[in-house]
C-alpha cells in the first residue's frame, strides 16, 4: 500500500505519524512539504480530499497567521495564497491515501489508512 505524508521532521506529531504507518508496514512516500514548492492546484486538490475548506488547514497560533491578519480574511482563494507563500500555516501531518486525506491530529488517525 502507498501513502504519502505531508511531513515536517521537526514535529513531534508528524514524526509519530510517520512511524506508526512504518510500523504498520505502510510503503510510505514523504513529501517535505516546508522545503518543496506548493500550488494553488494543489492545496485545493488536497483541500478536497479532506473534504475541508482552507481555514480548517491552517496552523492558526502561527505568527505569520496573525502578521497577515488571517483571521478576518473571508476570501478561500486569498488563504489559500497565503499557504502557498508560507507553507507554515499548513497543518501537519496530511496523510494521503488513493484519493483520501486525512490530518493525522493526533497520529493515531493514520491507522484508519493502513
Amino acid at each position: 500500500m502507498s501513502i504519502k505524508i505531508w511531513h515536517n521532521p521537526r514535529c513531534s506529531k508528524s514524526r509519530e505519524a510517520l512511524s506508526l504507518l512504518e510500523e504498520n508496514g505502510a510503503k510510505v512516500e514523504i513529501f517535505k512539504y516546508l522545503d518543496e514548492e506548493i500550488s494553488k492546484d494543489d492545496i485545493k486538490s488536497l483541500l478536497s480530499m479532506l473534504g475541508i475548506n482552507a481555514r480548517e488547514i491552517m496552523r492558526v497560533k502561527e505568527d505569520i497567521y496573525k502578521e497577515l491578519d488571517l483571521k478576518n480574511e473571508e476570501s478561500e482563494d486569498k488563504l489559500i495564497e497565503a499557504m502557498v507563500k508560507h507553507h507554515k500555516l499548513i497543518e501537519r501531518p496530511i496523510i494521503i491515501k488513493d484519493n483520501k486525506a486525512i490530518i493525522g491530529r493526533p497520529p493515531t488517525l493514520v491507522l484508519d489508512l493502513v
